[in-house]
């Protein structure tokens, strides 16, 4: 029986994660000065799948062959497309219209969104605390809109198109749950983004046409590149290694650190600068998720 590794080993790959989420919104702007945001996403998703992929076939090398029907395969990459694909699609795009510190806050409402869907599909009960803390989180949002200006590059648009990918990533988590019970995290990572991948094949072909990529720098390449190694592959693997040691109420306590460090990050980084009510709305946002999560 293979030994079980050391809380220390645990949280310190969580913490790695952590910050190496949240330096992917700062890496992401850098990218899209120089990539249009859905041509960034699809060679992300390119980068990714290969990685993946590569991954993948090494693993199985060693390993049974699973027996999958044609119908569990369609499930998957439909659910990986959703919450992979759309996700990432979502996120570039929103990111691209509004700052590192409000895309953060918007993505720190995940927890409270797989609550929302999961009761909806019948799999939770909401308890007057729950509610309460959804309504606060609400509240923070709104107030998160009033530090909103053109000035700083903050829109409601672009807010909601970062909701729209933690949206869809909740959806995938609720819906994909059973789909996904009998896989590892490498194969239900290698549907997703290869199969995204192929999805976003024309429209980044699309893109790529008539685009001059010799006028591209290293920067934006790396940024790429880190985009799709460190948040897509790494800390996925991360996520899921620590699952099967900790229970996931204290892995999820981590996703409170993200929009402290994305913005902290931001401030040297990209010279975003925290206002009043950034930091009023982040703390009511945090404060409904934390009383959701507990209720």
């Amino acid at each position: 029986m293979p030994k079980r590794p050391s809380s220390l080993k645990i949280y310190s790959l969580v913490t790695l994660m952590t910050t190496w989420w949240s330096l992917n919104y700062i890496v992401a702007k850098y990218a899209l000065r120089e990539f249009p945001p859905l041509m960034a996403s699809g060679i992300r998703m390119i980068f990714a799948g290969s990685i993946m992929l590569a991954v993948y076939s090494w693993r199985r090398s060693s390993r049974p062959r699973p027996s999958w029907t044609r119908s569990e395969i369609a499930r998957l990459i439909v659910l990986g497309i959703l919450g992979v694909g759309l996700n990432q699609f979502f996120f570039v795009l929103g990111i691209s219209m509004t700052t590192v510190s409000h895309a953060a806050i918007m993505v720190g409402l995940s927890p409270i969104t797989v609550l929302f869907l999961a009761a909806a599909s019948g799999l939770e009960k909401l308890s007057a605390l729950k509610l309460t803390g959804m309504v606060v989180a609400l509240c923070g949002v709104g107030v998160l809109q009033l530090s909103s200006s053109k000035s700083d590059g903050a829109t409601l648009l672009g807010d909601l198109l970062v909701y729209g990918a933690a949206f869809t990533f909740a959806l995938y988590t609720v819906r994909g749950k059973r789909e996904t019970a009998k896989l590892d995290g490498v194969a239900v990572n290698t549907f997703a983004y290869v199969g995204s991948a192929v999805a976003m094949l024309p429209v980044t072909v699309g893109y790529a046409i008539g685009f001059d990529f010799a006028r591209v720098t290293w920067v934006a390449w790396a940024s790429l590149l880190y985009m799709a190694v460190f948040p897509s592959v790494i800390c996925y693997s991360i996520y899921y290694y620590a699952l099967t040691h900790v229970p996931a109420s204290r892995v999820s306590a981590f996703s409170y650190l993200q929009p402290l460090l994305a913005t902290t990050m931001a401030i040297p980084l990209l010279g975003e600068h925290p206002t009043k009510s950034l930091i009023a709305g982040g703390a009511l946002v945090l404060a409904g998720v934390f009383l959701a999560e507990r209720g």
